[in-house]
């Protein structure tokens, strides 16, 4: 049996949910304001914010990117180590911004030409652009790094992530179709060598081997190793 101080305590308890319940319904409308209010207030300091963001600091910060940039870009006859560690610079410096990542496709450029390959591979995973044309050949030349670094199989990777975001462009596709068939040539993968050959074929008949063969040339010797 409960005591009286026991029955006392739930008295209390009983009028205390009461009291909470009826001051939250008394509450309710003005609580309801205060919230349309304070989101008000959130959305213009964002607001508010965001301007100032973009007119105090983010628009002189990209200028400020693009100026570096082209310091480098304008300056003649530099050569590809120098414009290396300048380009690096600016990428290191402004890391996701446009100006930064179109360094770091400099600079790996640079890198690749003084023949620093591993280097530039590693810039050139930092760069990224909404052109599927310049993202494809950017994707071309880490594919290049990887064959002078005699990792076939990531520049195979490569290769394959360009012809997928060239989307069939006929400057792009058969000129990495053709790179492919030579890596697969030197893992004296023929079979493979020779669908891409048969690809170039089929689906670029245009497209010019710049050396004098033909592609029939090329799928002769191919389809003549296979035999062997």
């Amino acid at each position: 049996m409960a005591s009286n101080k026991d029955k006392h305590h739930e008295d209390e308890m009983a009028i205390d949910r009461v009291n909470s319940q009826l001051t939250d319904a008394s509450k309710k409308l003005a609580d309801n304001k205060k919230i349309i209010l304070i989101a008000l207030g959130v959305i213009l300091v964002v607001a508010a914010f965001t301007m100032s963001y973009l007119f105090i600091y983010r628009n002189p910060h990209v200028e400020k990117a693009f100026d570096e940039y082209n310091q480098v870009e304008t300056q003649p006859n530099i050569n590809d180590s120098i414009a290396a560690e300048q380009y690096k610079a600016v990428a290191d410096k402004y890391k996701g911004d446009t100006a930064g990542k179109l360094a770091a496709l400099s600079a790996a450029e640079a890198l690749y030409n003084a023949g620093n390959y591993e280097e530039a591979a590693e810039y050139l995973k930092r760069f990224s652009s909404d052109d599927d044309i310049l993202e494809a050949n950017a994707l071309v030349l880490t594919g290049d790094c990887y064959v002078n670094l005699e990792n076939y199989d990531e520049a195979l990777s490569y290769y394959t992530k360009a012809i997928r975001k060239a989307q069939g462009n006929p400057q792009i596709v058969p000129r990495v179709l053709l790179k492919e068939a030579n890596v697969y040539d030197a893992q004296a993968n023929y079979g493979e060598a020779l669908n891409c050959y048969n690809q170039i074929k089929a689906n670029y008949p245009e497209f010019k081997l710049g050396n004098g063969m033909d592609i029939d040339a090329y799928i002769a010797r191919e389809e003549a190793r296979l035999a062997q």
